[in-house]
């Protein structure tokens, strides 16, 4: 073993070593092993008394290792990697599982029987539609994941809606939303033309829309000077018109439940298109309300009763249709008033204004001299009445529709004080959304 062990120290190369005694009388023998520790063949480890191994005396404090610590390092070492291997592999069949399992589904709901057909596309089509999913094509990113304008063949503009891995959203709103707008079709309501569930992507393609949602044109000090009197009437009245129909006259009697001016986009004619019906719920034709332990949606644009109580029914609609039109009258962010302690909402800012005769000091200042004043003050009295506080106060959408195109604003009913009153013992703010939006936790009365 000293004659083995003074062959590897004269080469720096030399990891390990060991002396095999020589069988029926012959002469034993040495075995070096240069380099990366390989091939430590069994039955050349057996015949050796000891392996040796060098390292730096720091590192262990002894000058050699035995065969067995060596053998124990390689086993915990080959058992750790099985288990490594057995997990990642379980997880990709598990993942494959439920993804056929939806494959199926969106086969099962929209091909053969069903008379809706969306078509199928293949990954490889939005890959190239899409140029790879490129930065360049990336049209903004939201709860459900990124949406990149894509170029179908013929030249036709779709958006596309890709399922992001890190997304708080997942199957079950991919299958919401498919199931849903799949059936829906009208006017006012974002078109989807089409799905992909190849390989590990959840993608939903829909029309593209020139002018992107409403929010990038509303907000903007600069953009908002598009949007004058006229096309913001237009655009309250299409928003109604979608909420109304998805109510009370599509084949689904569905409650959004997450309706505010980033799902509102707008094509080439700035046409209103709610979208995002990741979050809704269907109805039975004859329930009127439901229960549930998992609020979703947006603070601020949530009703007191679903907020703190779970309670929803249309009502929960006509409150966030009365925050969007407040935000629309006025050119305010809803969220920015919920931005410092003790502010008032954009409601209650409004109703203070409101009771004291100075309605007017409402409306966006970039569309106050050229609007009509009537119509204006008739929609922010509509939007007071949809942010009531007690459902019951709320109109229903046909009706909010009905008081839109009323002629005179003395047939209106008298607003009560809106929802979510700073003043009522209310201090903390909590932020519950990932675009910043906070509201300040409301006690019922």
């Amino acid at each position: 073993m000293s004659e083995c062990e003074s062959e590897c120290q004269q080469s720096c190369s030399c990891t390990a070593y060991a002396y095999v005694n020589g069988t029926d009388g012959s002469t034993g023998k040495c075995l070096a092993w240069f380099g990366e520790l390989q091939d430590l063949v069994e039955t050349k480890i057996i015949a050796a008394n000891d392996i040796r191994i060098r390292v730096h005396g720091s590192e262990l404090g002894k000058k050699g290792v035995s065969v067995n610590s060596l053998k124990r390092t390689l086993v915990i070492a080959i058992v750790s990697a099985a288990v490594g291997l057995l997990t990642i592999t379980s997880g990709y069949f598990l993942w494959k599982k439920k993804l056929g399992r939806i494959t199926r589904t969106v086969s099962e709901n929209l091909g053969g029987k069903n008379d809706t057909e969306l078509p199928l596309f293949s990954l490889r089509s939005i890959l190239a539609a899409t140029n790879n999913f490129s930065e360049d094509n990336k049209l903004g990113e939201g709860g459900f994941g990124p949406v990149y304008k894509g170029i179908l063949p013929g030249n036709q503009e779709v958006a596309v809606k890709r399922l992001s891995k890190k997304s708080g959203q997942g199957h079950h709103e991919f299958m919401n939303e498919l199931k849903l707008i799949a059936k829906l079709q009208h006017t006012n309501l974002a078109h989807l033309m089409g799905c992909c569930t190849e390989g590990d992507e959840l993608i939903l393609i829909y029309e593209y829309m020139p002018n992107r949602s409403l929010d990038k044109f509303l907000f903007d000090p600069f953009e908002k000077t598009k949007l004058d009197w006229a096309t913001r009437f237009r655009i309250i009245q299409g928003i109604a018109q979608g909420v109304l129909y998805i109510h009370k006259y599509s084949r689904l009697k569905i409650i959004h439940r997450d309706l505010k001016a980033s799902n509102v986009l707008l094509d080439g004619m700035m046409n209103p298109k709610v979208s995002d019906f990741g979050m809704a719920r269907i109805f039975d034709i004859n329930q009127i309300e439901a229960n549930t332990n998992k609020v979703v949606g947006t603070y601020g644009y949530m009703s007191p009763e679903y907020a703190v109580y779970g309670h929803f029914s249309g009502k929960l609609d006509v409150f966030s249709f009365g925050v969007l039109l407040l935000e629309i009258v006025s050119g305010k962010k809803n969220a920015l008033f919920y931005s410092c302690e003790n502010s008032q909402t954009l409601a209650q800012w409004i109703w203070q204004l409101w009771k004291e005769g100075r309605g007017v000091e409402v409306i966006d200042a970039s569309v106050r001299e050229t609007c009509r004043i009537h119509e204006a003050l008739r929609c922010i009295h509509v939007g007071l009445l949809c942010v009531q506080e007690a459902p019951a106060d709320r109109p229903t959408m046909s009706l909010v529709i009905h008081m839109l195109e009323a002629e005179e604003a003395t047939s209106l009913p008298p607003s009560k004080e809106p929802a979510f009153s700073t003043s009522r013992n209310s201090s903390s703010v909590t932020t519950y959304s990932k675009n910043g939006v906070t509201i300040t936790l409301p006690e019922p009365r």
